[in-house]
């Protein structure tokens, strides 16, 4: 899991987590808060009614009061009357005041439709039987006419104005009032015990709705975040353990990798040490991996990688590791290797193994294997010398033609200590700028002009003379060192091109050997232009030669956009060593090829081979039909230049023409073969 899709996928689950708790929170909370609010109204209904029961219950005592209070007054002594007086008229004050309050909670109106339902409060109040309103009024104005007249009998006034037959209490008010007053109490019970009764069946109905709301929160929400959740962190949890396993494994083979390898080795190494047993290093390399890939297509050759691994690890034990270094590089760890005879058995049954036929798509591939074995302590003590030395060993098995295996010896010991001598002598070269260049002129075999000259790298070392091209240049390669080697050699034979160009020295192009590292430099094709514009030398007098390795290279690379460039910038391209890669016809194509060189091989002793005649033939003829140009490298002797030129091949290069040059022998060499420029001679004497 790349790291944006990562994070895309955890803000996701984190706005889902946060939605889901919010949204769930807030049901929640409105479904309390309406809870909260219903139990609110129940409780001041209750109290609404326990007030109004209150005021009934006062109104039914007070009205009794008054009954009793007016038949005491009435009946009592002179002396006593006025403390009577009194008490009757604070309690009809009370009673007229309650009754008022009492009509103010209730909010009874006397034209509410409500009047004509027997069970309402209206209907008590203003309705038949009990009309309580009218009783009620009576009775305050029946009190009230009862206190005037007592109060002008004792304050000794003329007698009561309004007829004493009036002044007497009717007992019907009171009773029909008292009556009224207790039908309006039950009526007002009747009424709270129904509204309690509905506020309870609500707020029941909405506790289970609460209920059912967070049984249907925890269902569809936290639930299904949960299993959300849940997943992500197994997704998480996989994608972890997958990393960790990509970290330490080769995702081709499943092996373990360089990396694993590096951080366990040392590891493996102790253990031995401490069991006193010997470690063998048996590092393998597939001898036809290349041709493979080359002529059957990537996809083989991933094939054959996963059934070598599979070999590797069917041929040896749960102990042993078995690692990928990268490409078709293998290397096997066994642990308790006992002794050279032991060691010598295993790998001989390994490489059995591994050297079966596989079939691949009907196709019968035989992959060949060598290998190279170290043994621990005998021939290192460490895990990178172990390596190094496994290396060499294998090295030394592919030059005896690949398909075995050879052991560490002193001879490769000190071919070790040479070649990182060399490594270190390379290394200061690269940085004094020793490496030279020199000359190899390309002509024309029909009328001796020059086509062109390849410019070859050379090192003449402080100490030990010239030391040949095949001796440092895979150092180089293996080190690393041949993309600055090359640079190097670029611009010295740029600068010396642009320099003859300049002094009208003809040398028809100049070609210069470039590598698939040096093309997969990502600044190469910059680097070449700016020393072409620098030297002053057009990019037309320049080709670049490469292998049929480096035109076969995946797009993917870059290096087969970066050729198209760089060609289309006006440098030429040839293909060199043509015929002995494996290269489709599908590639030579004029459209990216100049040139093809024909490999020295095929032009050696043409002249009594007549397969090495019929190739040449055949590849002069397929140039010639193409519109490709075509140079034979390699031609020394002159019935090899005559067996050329009877083909048709008229461009050769080789020690019959001339060795490689140093710059200035070489300018000697052009110099000596450019065409006479006419010299203009003055005539003496009048003209007629």
């Amino acid at each position: 899991m790349s790291q944006q899709p990562a994070q895309t996928v955890s803000g996701k689950l984190i706005l889902l987590i946060k939605s889901g708790y919010w949204l769930a929170l807030l049901i929640i909370a409105a479904m309390v808060m309406a809870s909260f609010i219903l139990l609110q109204q129940m409780m001041a209904a209750q109290q609404h009614n326990h007030t109004l029961l209150d005021i009934v219950s006062t109104q039914k005592a007070l009205s009794q009061r008054i009954v009793f209070l007016t038949s005491a007054t009435g009946s009592a002594a002179r002396d006593k009357q006025p403390a009577l007086v009194a008490a009757l008229k604070q309690a009809t004050a009370e009673f007229e005041a309650n009754y008022d309050l009492l009509l103010k909670q209730t909010g009874a109106d006397p034209l509410s439709p409500a009047l004509s339902d027997l069970k309402s409060i209206e209907s008590v109040l203003y309705g038949k039987p009990f009309h309580l309103d009218y009783f009620s009024v009576g009775l305050v104005a029946n009190g009230e006419r009862l206190i005037s007249s007592f109060e002008s009998q004792l304050s000794g006034n003329a007698a009561y104005k309004g007829g004493g037959e009036r002044v007497n209490l009717d007992a019907s008010v009171a009773n029909a009032t008292l009556s009224g007053y207790a039908a309006l109490g039950q009526r007002i019970a009747a009424f709270a015990d129904e509204r309690s009764e509905k506020l309870l069946d609500l707020h029941r109905t909405l506790f289970y709705a609460t209920i059912g709301v967070i049984v249907l929160v925890a269902l569809f929400i936290f639930r299904p975040m949960s299993k959300a959740i849940l997943r992500k962190t197994h997704e998480l949890v996989d994608a972890r353990n997958s990393m960790a396993f990509i970290a330490v494994h080769d995702g081709l083979t499943g092996l373990h990798n360089r990396t694993f390898l590096t951080d366990h080795f040392e590891t493996l190494i102790k253990g031995a040490h401490r069991r006193r047993e010997r470690l063998a290093v048996i590092q393998l390399d597939l001898d036809r991996f290349k041709q493979i890939n080359d002529t059957l297509g990537h996809a083989a050759g991933d094939y054959v990688l996963v059934v070598t691994a599979q070999r590797m690890r069917d041929s040896c034990r749960a102990s042993d590791l078995c690692a990928r270094l990268g490409g078709d590089e293998f290397v096997m760890i066994l642990n308790g290797a006992g002794g050279p005879e032991d060691i010598n058995m295993l790998a001989r049954r390994i490489l059995e193994e591994i050297n079966e036929p596989i079939t691949f798509q009907g196709t019968t591939i035989l992959p060949g294997a060598s290998a190279g074995i170290a043994v621990y302590p005998i021939d290192a003590d460490n895990a990178e010398d172990l390596l190094v030395h496994a290396d060499l060993a294998l090295y030394s098995a592919k030059k005896l033609g690949g398909g075995s295996f050879s052991f560490f010896s002193e001879e490769l010991r000190r071919e070790l200590d040479y070649r990182k001598q060399l490594e270190h002598d390379i290394k200061v070269a690269i940085s004094e700028n020793a490496f030279q260049v020199y000359f190899q002129p390309q002509v024309s075999l029909s009328n001796g002009a020059i086509s062109g000259i390849e410019a070859l790298v050379r090192w003449k070392h402080a100490e030990r003379g010239m030391i040949a091209p095949g001796e440092f240049i895979p150092v180089a390669e293996k080190c690393g060192f041949m993309p600055e080697i090359g640079r190097i050699v670029f611009t010295k034979a740029i600068e010396q091109a642009a320099e003859w160009d300049r002094a009208g020295i003809a040398f028809g192009r100049l070609a210069v050997n470039v590598s698939g590292t040096e093309l997969r430099e990502p600044d190469f094709d910059r680097f070449l232009f700016a020393t072409l514009e620098k030297a002053g030398l057009a990019p037309q007098k320049l080709s670049l030669e490469i292998v049929e390795s480096v035109i076969l290279d995946d797009e993917k690379t870059g290096i087969a956009a970066k050729l198209r460039h760089i060609r289309a910038a006006g440098v030429h391209l040839e293909l060199d060593d043509f015929g002995t890669g494996y290269a489709s016809l599908s590639h030579v194509n004029p459209n990216e090829i100049d040139r093809l060189k024909i490999d020295r091989r095929f032009v050696q002793n043409i002249n009594e081979n007549g397969d090495n005649t019929k190739i040449v033939r055949a590849i002069t003829e397929l140039a010639r039909g193409l519109g490709i140009s075509i140079v034979a490298e390699g031609a020394e002797t002159e019935a090899e230049l005559d067996s050329l030129m009877a083909i048709g091949c008229d461009q050769v290069q080789g020690y019959s023409i001339a060795f490689p040059m140093p710059q200035d022998k070489a300018r000697e060499w052009l110099l000596a073969r450019s065409p006479k420029k006419a010299k203009l001679k003055v005539l003496q004497g009048n003209l007629a």
